[in-house]
């Protein structure tokens, strides 16, 4: 697998200090990294490593994750966060890419979609719900509150926020299956030294919000419907979130997508990383060949 390096930048993004990573050439195709909760751009830096030989990377930390700050009047919410990526792409001269769906990214990318079809040259789908009938039963928990929104069940999810749980996040359903080892405590341990109660705050209304945001599925699954854009879904089933229904339930929509299921989790690219490369390379040559995506 080549190695490129992947360059630690920053920026200043309508006053607010943003950190993001980078890889490739500016001339290069571009791919566009939202990472998931409770994570940050950290995720992708081995994927982007891999890949930054033919392709340009961008992976941000949304405001309030990782390295960028958490200012008091950011909106920090789906439509905020898409907002925000919408405009990290244009101060970083992006004008067509693949965009990269994984955990609450996946939402939050879609947004961005339907706000600007003629960005998204394609889709890489890597467990990211958006189907409400097959979540898996790790969403128990917040269904209720759904059904219930009360001053009380909120307070259950603000208290959920803990190391343990954090832990608990990234090993997910792995645990037992003998990859559990091959992901790093780097994510918990690092993650949480940067959940500030400020941040943990922000993480409990984020999450609250995908009450509102499951309304929006069917918006995400008619502008897939409607617009087609080729799509690898490369998902790890063992993922106590999203199963493999929920990655098959994706085909609805986009009957044409390539769909692989790997052994693995929620955090494919920390036990899977060179099937999903492999993957990954042969469908973004496939793209941009075709579409001759500048």
């Amino acid at each position: 697998m080549p190695y490129t390096p992947v360059f630690h930048r920053r920026l200043d993004l309508d006053g607010v200090d943003i950190f993001y990573r980078e890889a490739g050439s500016e001339n290069a195709p571009a791919i566009l990294l939202p990472h998931g909760y409770p994570c940050s751009s950290y995720e992708f830096r081995n994927y982007m490593a891999a890949l930054g030989d033919r392709w340009r990377l961008l992976a941000p930390d949304f405001p309030g994750c990782g390295y960028s700050a958490t200012p008091d009047d950011f909106d920090y919410s789906f439509n905020g966060y898409a907002a925000f990526l919408a405009r990290f792409a244009d101060r970083l001269g992006l004008k067509r890419f693949v965009i990269y769906l994984h955990d609450f990214g996946s939402q939050i990318g879609l947004r961005l979609a339907i706000a600007r079809p003629g960005m998204i040259a394609g889709c890489i789908i890597q467990n990211g719900d958006i189907y409400e009938d097959v979540l898996g039963p790790k969403y128990a928990a917040l269904k209720a509150y759904w059904d219930d929104p009360s001053n009380a069940r909120y307070q259950k999810i603000r208290a959920a926020i803990t190391f343990e749980e954090f832990r608990e996040e990234f090993l997910n359903d792995v645990s037992g299956k003998g990859i559990a080892s091959l992901i790093p405590p780097d994510l918990w341990e690092l993650h949480w030294a940067q959940a500030t109660p400020k941040r943990r705050e922000i993480y409990a209304s984020i999450i609250a919000g995908l009450r509102e945001n499951v309304a929006w599925f069917p918006r995400y699954q008619a502008w897939l419907r409607e617009h087609r854009p080729p799509t690898l879904i490369a998902w790890g089933p063992h993922d106590g979130y999203m199963p493999a229904e929920s990655a098959r339930a994706y085909l609805r929509d986009l009957p044409d997508a390539e769909l692989h299921l790997l052994e693995g989790g929620h955090w494919l690219l920390e036990t899977h990383l060179n099937e999903v490369v492999s993957l990954t390379r042969d469908f973004l040559g496939r793209v941009h060949r075709q579409a001759k995506v500048p």
